[in-house]
């Protein structure tokens, strides 16, 4: 176990401190930054830094009083309950998961190791943590479980979106890990009382994403004037969530969200992976035009999709809306411009996940 320590903080008895699993990653990174830039409450991140996770992200931290970073698995129960027992967090994030549908086909047990098995020690730990405290702690106490639409199926183009009650039916390796993660926090709520709420969100984009997404690999490839592979006819629809509005969710799901619940989270931008990369190829041509003749969409090839590719998600949001006031605030085109803007501005970045030597690179002070 590598514990990483950013300058040197002790955070034991904090009276207010949370807990993210999975900090290092895409959403992770973002909600932890997010989070420290609104509110002096003291962050503990962990995360197993597999190749998704990237401590580059977290670097503007660096030196902050206020973040603990640790290298580790959520599946290490003795790790797990070395951290609540030292740090005591008032309430859990779960990020921690594998993502990609993709490397989930080819590759499915790491997604069952870490979404199912690690979710599991997550709740045990987290149970026997919980049951420990005092009465106005365990009151307090919150576990936030961060999951996505595709546990809940494909839609034919014309049915209404996913609504909280919408039967599961997940259909990749990865989806189907996710829904049994979801199940799990779901009974140990019913089962143990442990005070569980679960998030559902659509696709989300923005800064720190991994180049093997839409986004940011068809924009990296546009930049380096390679073809933009898209899946057989480009036609799959997706609700399309700007990153920095699925943090301003989970917070607000974390300080009003109902104990039991579930919450769907989304764009209300649904796009067809065509339409997305279209108009990425327009916004690129506007700023950085293409060297030599033509367009960006000019690169466009498409590929053999991928075996059972859902056709459509899209997630209704009434709920969340109409309990907890939140709605995103954020246009896909906005979103989108600015997601170039960054990833133009951060080539650094882009560069060291690119070349791999992101892993490679140690940052903070190792103890």
């Amino acid at each position: 176990m590598a514990v990483l320590v950013w300058a040197g903080l002790g955070l034991e008895g904090l009276n207010k401190l949370i807990l993210v699993t999975g900090g290092a990653g895409f959403i992770g990174s973002n909600f932890v930054l997010d989070w420290l830039s609104s509110s002096n409450e003291h962050v503990v991140n962990v995360d197993k830094l597999t190749y998704a996770g990237n401590r580059s992200n977290l670097r503007n931290l660096e030196g902050d009083s206020r973040h603990v970073f640790i290298e580790g698995d959520i599946a290490d129960f003795d790790l797990l309950k070395s951290i609540f027992q030292k740090y005591k967090p008032r309430a859990v994030i779960n990020f921690a998961a594998e993502s990609h549908v993709d490397r989930s086909i080819n590759g499915p047990e790491a997604f069952i190791a870490t979404n199912i098995a690690g979710t599991y020690r997550l709740l045990q730990v987290c149970r026997d943590y919980w049951a420990s405290l005092n009465a106005d702690s365990r009151s307090g106490f919150r576990f936030l479980h961060v999951s996505t639409d595709e546990v809940y199926g494909m839609l034919g183009p014309s049915e209404p979106a996913f609504r909280e009650d919408t039967p599961y039916r997940p259909n990749s390796p990865y989806s189907a890990s996710k829904a049994s993660s979801d199940h799990l926090v779901r009974a140990w709520h019913h089962t143990y009382g442990l005070p569980t709420i679960t998030t559902n969100c659509s696709n989300n984009y923005g800064p720190y994403q991994f180049p093997e997404k839409l986004i940011p690999l068809m924009l990296v490839n546009a930049l380096a004037g390679k073809r933009l592979p898209i899946y057989g006819d480009g036609r799959q629809v997706r609700d399309w969530l700007y990153v920095q509005d699925h943090c301003d969710a989970i917070r607000i799901v974390l300080d009003r969200g109902k104990i039991g619940e579930t919450y769907n989270i989304g764009g209300n931008s649904e796009k067809s992976n065509i339409e997305v990369v279209k108009t990425m190829c327009g916004i690129l041509d506007g700023i950085r035009p293409r060297r030599g003749v033509g367009t960006y969409f000019d690169l466009v090839e498409h590929v053999t999709d991928r075996p059972g590719h859902d056709r459509r998600y899209a997630v209704d949001t009434t709920k969340i809306r109409n309990e907890l006031g939140w709605r995103p605030s954020v246009t896909f085109v906005d979103g989108l411009s600015d997601t170039i803007d960054w990833y133009l501005a951060n080539d650094w970045w882009v560069k060291q996940v690119l070349d791999g030597s992101y892993r490679r690179v140690p940052v903070g002070q190792c103890s």
